[in-house]
């Protein structure tokens, strides 16, 4: 990297969304803050990164405001707002169609009326991700900005949905140059 400064993503997902077991992807729900002792894990293992940038939904905002308190009014970005699921959002889980038996392309294509693909996802995140230079940023978001992170990485849409991304969870990822990265950790969460 010619004596550049590293570049590092540590992509985090919300606390647990209190979503009353219905679908939210843009629905804007709470986040259950409470849990101290992961909320500290976190923020430890983390320390203060050179840049934090969050989605503007509720539950990102309460959980980068638990992690870094004395954050101030952190920068917001419109583009890392969950997938948009249409018709589907504010549906009870149970209600959903069962999408089991699609093959991971299939599903990574796959649209709910009115809503966004995983890869219409993964476009849209894809400049926001890349757009990182030098230094580490925090990202605090969702479950698919974080797979739409792992794609980059990867190089593979479909294969990024293979991934458990839990509620206040790390993913680590660095930049190698020439548009290629390295996954250093995926879904850590403070036991």
């Amino acid at each position: 990297m010619n004596g550049e400064a590293a570049t590092e993503l540590m992509l985090i997902r919300h606390a647990p969304a209190l979503h009353g077991g219905r679908l939210c992807g843009r629905t804007d729900v709470p986040a259950d803050c409470s849990d101290a002792n992961r909320i500290a894990a976190l923020r430890d293992r983390i320390g203060l990164p050179d840049r934090i940038l969050i989605s503007p939904a509720l539950r990102c905002r309460q959980t980068a405001g638990a992690l870094w308190p004395d954050l101030g009014n952190p920068e917001t970005d419109h583009t890392l707002w969950e997938q948009d699921f249409g018709e589907w959002e504010g549906v009870p889980f149970g209600d959903l169609p069962d999408l089991g038996p699609l093959s991971r392309e299939s599903l990574a294509a796959h649209r709910p009326p009115g809503g966004e693909s995983f890869s219409d996802l993964c476009a849209r995140i894809a400049p926001v991700l890349s757009s990182a230079q030098g230094g580490r940023t925090a990202i605090v978001a969702h479950a698919g900005v974080v797979r739409a992170g792992l794609a980059l990485a990867l190089g593979s849409v479909p294969a990024a949905l293979g991934f458990e991304v839990a509620p206040l969870s790390l993913t680590r990822l660095t930049a190698l140059g020439e548009g290629r990265w390295s996954v250093g950790v995926v879904n850590w969460v403070a036991a």
